[in-house]
């Protein structure tokens, strides 16, 4: 983890948001396993079409939130809200399907299967038949173009006939986005999404990611904080599963408690 801040000239988006301007939205959300509360009373207002990042020190409840908004674990009290709706008690089918789609830490590709096999898999969903697994291969054919297209946007075009296991770890995590975005996301949770990789495949992805945010909002966690100042335009930190701060880079980093969380400065 990248434990140094340093401030820049940011910008304020710490202004008061309109409803209509909010995408996805928790109140008091709190998950709780056998007593010990891994997320407690988090308020998270994510602007539409913005770049947001939770960020925090290890155990602060990141991936914790993440599985609770996605709906992979069912939060304890609280309500979630996405475009006005209450989701708090959907499952994580019915939350794809509202167009709320993750990535993960892992690598969550078919490893034996190409680039290009791997955005046609995902490109199935929208098929009626995308759980026939009789019929033939060649049905699929009519998904080479958009699948084409999408790894052209994701710069893995030359990539499309590579099986994924060959392919290098930057550009695996660059595949993943490719698949997400096949789903047509209107909100992306990205987790980790520039986890052990070097320093030539972080400034990829980063990339990558400004890239595939037009027109879409992009919720991520992030240690690499360098990252985090290059993309996002506000920051919400986690400590012991609550919110501690919330704001630009600049008044994060400049925040005395926030310093203490990741460095052991004292306030």
């Amino acid at each position: 983890m990248v434990n140094t801040f340093h401030t820049a000239n940011i910008p304020s988006t710490a202004n008061t948001i309109a409803p209509n301007d909010i995408i996805l939205q928790t109140k008091g959300l709190t998950k709780e396993f056998l007593g010990f509360a891994a997320v407690s009373g988090v308020n998270l207002s994510v602007k539409r079409g913005s770049i947001h990042a939770l960020i925090g020190p290890n155990g602060a409840g990141k991936t914790t939130v993440f599985n609770l908004l996605t709906k992979f674990v069912q939060p304890t009290s609280g309500t979630i809200t996405f475009n006005g709706t209450d989701i708090s008690r959907e499952s994580s089918i019915q939350v794809a399907r509202r167009g709320m789609i993750r990535s993960f830490q892992i690598s969550a590709t078919f490893t034996h299967l190409t680039a290009l096999e791997n955005v046609r898999v995902a490109l199935q969903r929208k098929r009626k038949d995308s759980f026939n697994f009789w019929s033939s291969e060649a049905r699929l054919d009519v998904l080479n173009d958009r699948a084409m297209a999408l790894l052209e946007e994701v710069d893995l075009a030359s990539f499309a006939d590579t099986v994924t296991v060959e392919m290098p770890y930057g550009r695996k995590r660059a595949l993943e986005i490719a698949t997400t975005l096949a789903l047509d996301p209107e909100l992306m949770l990205l987790d980790e999404p520039t986890q052990g990789m070097g320093h030539e495949d972080v400034g990829r992805v980063v990339a990558l990611i400004r890239k595939v945010s037009a027109n879409r909002t992009i919720l991520m966690v992030e240690h690499n904080l360098s990252v985090v100042e290059s993309l996002c335009d506000t920051l919400t930190v986690l400590q012991r599963g609550s919110v501690l701060a919330e704001g630009n880079y600049a008044t994060v980093s400049s925040d005395p408690r926030v310093l203490e969380a990741y460095v052991g400065v004292e306030a």
